[in-house]
């Protein structure tokens, strides 16, 4: 059968339609076999559409169609024979190593695709997050992939030759407009945020935590860690800790309500709020409570990568008991963040700001960040958020409580 009918791929068990963002070749492209051909949008995450076999490409959805689960996206003929100087089968790339960076790196111009062609100009996830990164847009890089599609070694080379990334930008003067098509998540997620304001009795508490503990503790080890463990240890790594610590003495908080029942839980599969390119994303990092600083940082760390490159699934973010939210990377003083439904509560971590505090009656300055804890009030009762956002805030000043069950070393010792 000379024929290929490239059908849509279920990204999950709740998703029934996608919707084409972006096609990487254009009509009668003659495509090898696994070559990523389209990227679609799905309401959880975005995916990549590889071709099945080489041949020739016959497009039957377009750019920003929507397209049922199931449905054709495109036609491969397979009896087609590839076009001069393209060999007939090349070998594939591993992921990884086309994203690596080549080991020397020189300024020398990138050869350039013909600017007509659909993927021209285009970067890939990885791309276009380290673009954000440098403050650079896609006219300032010249593109080597598939039809002169940007790759992230296209962007570390143009970085490598010179790019003025603080070149002032001169605005005003117009009166234009521009519309965008919402994409599948971004309407998933505004869904998602309405409904919780509707449904929920939603509350949020506040509190201040001194990091100087933590910051102390992690100076003093943070090159030995990494040394040892090849990761660096950062602060979410003991603020995770710390929740699942605080959501076995307020078991509530780590609870959920499902047709009129409450379904407390043994375990806690922490959720990790990150921010791509393609909208917020939380993948889950499971059993969280049974894990050591070290693997969860490591978890951390590989799902932020998988979210940011678009390698993220629907099963990475499936599930999670409870979400961790961090607004201070981006200077956020103080939030009230919003639950992560079926979840009855999220906790948020803000910017560290030296501030003056009262100590043993005397004023000293101070790493005070503000965290806030917003949680579904038909479940949790004010004691028990109080309470919760306090056992984080003594363990944070505290670390030694992780380890001792939310005591102190002296508290153990003397059976207390």
């Amino acid at each position: 059968m000379s024929k290929l009918e490239m059908k849509v791929p279920s990204p999950g068990e709740s998703i029934s339609e996608v919707i084409i963002a972006n096609w990487l070749v254009k009509n009668g492209d003659y495509v090898q076999k696994d070559q990523v051909i389209a990227e679609i949008d799905s309401d959880k995450a975005t995916l990549e559409l590889a071709a099945e076999s080489a041949g020739t490409i016959e497009i039957k959805a377009q750019a920003g169609d929507t397209i049922a689960v199931g449905g054709v996206a495109c036609i491969i003929d397979t009896a087609a024979s590839a076009p001069a100087g393209v060999p007939a089968s090349a070998p594939v790339i591993p992921a990884a190593a086309a994203a690596a960076p080549a080991p020397v790196v020189t300024p020398n111009p990138m050869p350039v695709a013909t600017s007509n062609h659909p993927a021209s100009g285009h970067p890939s996830p990885s791309a276009a997050k380290m673009m954000a990164e440098a403050n650079v847009n896609a006219q300032q890089v010249k593109g080597s992939g598939p039809g002169g599609r940007i790759t992230k070694n296209d962007v570390v080379m143009a970085l490598a030759g010179g790019i003025d990334t603080a070149a002032v930008v001169q605005r005003g003067g117009t009166r234009d407009e521009r519309r965008e098509k919402m994409t599948n998540l971004r309407k998933k997620i505004s869904e998602r945020l309405v409904s919780v304001k509707n449904t929920t009795a939603m509350l949020t508490t506040f509190n201040e935590v001194n990091m100087k503990p933590v910051m102390d503790l992690r100076a003093k080890y943070k090159d030995i860690f990494k040394e040892k463990h090849g990761v660096g240890l950062g602060f979410m790594s003991f603020f995770t800790k710390a929740v699942c610590e605080a959501a076995f003495h307020f078991p509530a908080v780590n609870a959920r309500i499902d047709n009129g029942e409450i379904v407390f839980h043994d375990f806690c599969d922490v959720g990790i709020a990150v921010s791509t390119p393609k909208g917020l994303m939380v993948p889950i990092i499971r059993n969280a409570e049974s894990m050591s600083l070290a693997q969860i940082e490591k978890g951390i760390g590989d799902m932020a990568k998988k979210a940011r490159d678009g390698k993220i699934t629907v099963d990475d973010m499936a599930g999670g008991t409870f979400t961790i939210t961090n607004g201070g990377v981006f200077g956020s003083m103080l939030s009230t963040p919003i639950i992560n439904p079926p979840q009855s509560a999220i906790l948020g971590m803000h910017n560290i700001v030296e501030r003056p505090v009262a100590e043993n009656g005397q004023v000293v300055i101070r790493p005070i960040m503000y965290i806030a804890l917003s949680y579904d009030h038909r479940i949790i009762d004010g004691r028990e958020s109080v309470g919760f956002l306090v056992k984080v805030k003594e363990m944070l000043e505290n670390p030694e409580r992780m380890i001792f069950g939310g005591k102190t070393a002296e508290e153990v010792l003397l059976g207390l």
